[in-house]
């Protein structure tokens, strides 16, 4: 990865949505399209060049340049306002990333890093196929990490999107720091739509705060090393309390006693075992009865499906808020597992 010293033209940034100028997406004003290049003359342009400087100690040169080279993207604009997430049925969304090719992809990576998974699972608790659940679903174990200039995904968003645009423009101020942080050259990084970088897809503001040098050489590398990658997302999930040896779902069916199921409307499981149980939901786990626990129903191929989801579905949901997107992961995760057990299991049988 390309580091340069801060003192000569500092850079930076990282991962989601941000900045500029005044109009909206079409999708959701059918009004304007926002002009290609940034105007700095605007209050709200002004206002986060000041802040940088000011709050931050950043040069204003410096600050200026960076917001003048970048260009606001009806394309990033689009593609917010239509997630998959969001657009798909379940079954449909899942068949994204559950494929042969993606586990036969994973089984070969996780035989590459396997020692660093293990050493990973032994500090934090959280399990190789988590992790390659995380970096298969979020950039094909690398292959796919996006092509927009981060500079220009947060710029977008972060002033051309009014309902995140608070969000995202926190989010250029963290590229910022985290470019003058990491010595990163902030106009040549290149990321999602949102402005999430490298395999593990870091928004700068989780770069800066869950991103650790996994490999010991000084440096929290998230676009090429993969020691650095790897135990970055152990440490984000760890962080969030992950607990070890705790299941992530379970498949449920409604008994024939049960009224209408109490769903879930949020993220957080707000029932327990117990109270699921007792009200006729019928699913297999070994926590004890005041585990945490929610309902959910998703649209499968067939009609619908309910899972029943506990303590570290939610933390899953930490990385992206979507139950749909955990349960993709981790289901992704275990698969390969399982291929990698049976390529293992063959090989030896081989061998005999």
């Amino acid at each position: 990865m390309k580091r340069i010293s801060f003192t000569a033209r500092p850079m930076s940034a990282l991962q989601t949505i941000t900045p500029l100028a005044v109009t909206m997406t079409l999708s959701l004003t059918g009004l304007t399209t926002p002009a290609a290049a940034l105007d700095l003359q605007r209050d709200d342009v002004q206002s986060f060049v000041a802040q940088m400087v000011e709050e931050h100690g950043l040069d204003r040169e410096y600050v200026s340049s960076v917001l003048a080279d970048s260009k606001t993207q009806q394309s990033i604009l689009d593609a917010m306002s239509r997630p998959a997430e969001r657009v798909k049925p379940w079954h449909e969304y899942r068949a994204i990333f559950l494929t042969p090719k993606r586990i036969d992809a994973g089984v070969e990576f996780y035989a590459q890093h396997r020692e660093r998974l293990e050493l990973i699972e032994a500090e934090t608790g959280v399990p190789p196929e988590m992790i390659l659940g995380i970096v298969g679903v979020e950039s094909f174990f690398g292959r796919i990490t996006g092509s927009h200039r981060v500079i220009d995904a947060l710029a977008t968003l972060g002033f051309d999107y009014p309902p995140r645009a608070k969000f995202f423009r926190s989010e250029f101020q963290q590229a910022f720091l985290l470019a003058r942080e990491e010595g990163l050259e902030l106009d040549s990084l290149v990321g999602s739509y949102a402005g999430a970088m490298g395999p593990p897809q870091f928004i700068p503001s989780s770069y800066r705060a869950y991103a650790v040098d996994g490999d010991g050489d000084g440096q929290r590398d998230l676009i090429g090393n993969w020691d650095d990658v790897l135990a970055s997302v152990g440490n984000y999930f760890a962080v969030h309390k992950w607990k070890a040896g705790e299941p992530v779902a379970a498949t449920a069916t409604l008994s024939e006693r049960a009224a209408e199921p109490e769903l879930q409307t949020d993220l957080k499981p707000g029932s327990s075992v117990n109270r699921l149980s007792e009200a006729g939901v019928l699913f297999a786990t070994e926590l004890d009865g005041d585990a945490a626990a929610g309902l959910w129903r998703l649209e499968g191929e067939k009609g619908d499906e309910y899972w029943v989801g506990f303590h570290n579905l939610y933390v899953i949901t930490r990385y992206n808020r979507s139950v749909m997107y955990a349960l993709a992961a981790w289901q992704l995760g275990n698969e390969i597992m399982q291929a990698a057990d049976r390529a293992a299991g063959e090989l030896a049988e081989n061998a005999l």
